[in-house]
């Protein structure tokens, strides 16, 4: 039986509201794919958006440099943002407590609860099973960007 429950609509709207960095893991700079779709919604809505992919590193995806790793990145991350199927979520998520990431974001049909309760007893906001792009539109006016 699970115990996770994802932030009411209130946290989510305080958890985008207070996001600006946002590291996507398993970025894919084909057009066709679900994590480079959000990539370029999560773009168009003000985030900044770094793209974590080892297989694509040192290249770009949207005009934005891909990092081999979230350790990698040279500034600090708001939210990751997992593109990766359930059983690499739990490393990612041990990524993501170790740079001092905020938030981890498992994107739909990605859950693992130990590495959710990982996250949460390390004081980051998790959310799971849900995706930001069908998210935002729901919580706020449809061309809501962000703001400095």
């Amino acid at each position: 039986m699970s115990t996770f429950t994802n932030p009411d609509n209130a946290g989510l709207r305080d958890l985008f509201n207070r996001t600006r960095t946002i590291a996507l893991v398993g970025a894919s700079p084909k057009p066709e794919r679900p994590s480079n779709r959000v990539m370029a919604f999560l773009l168009d809505r003000g985030f900044h958006v770094i793209p974590v992919n080892p297989g694509q590193a040192g290249g770009k995806i949207h005009d934005q440099k891909v990092y081999a790793q979230l350790a990698d990145i040279p500034e600090p991350v708001d939210m990751v943002d997992i593109f990766r199927n359930s059983e690499d979520a739990g490393g990612v998520v041990d990524e993501a407590i170790s740079v001092n990431a905020k938030a981890v974001w498992m994107q739909l049909n990605v859950i693992d609860e130990d590495a959710a309760k990982r996250a949460q007893d390390a004081g980051l906001t998790v959310v799971m099973n849900r995706c930001p792009a069908i998210e935002i539109p729901q919580l706020f006016v449809a061309d809501w960007r962000k703001t400095a």
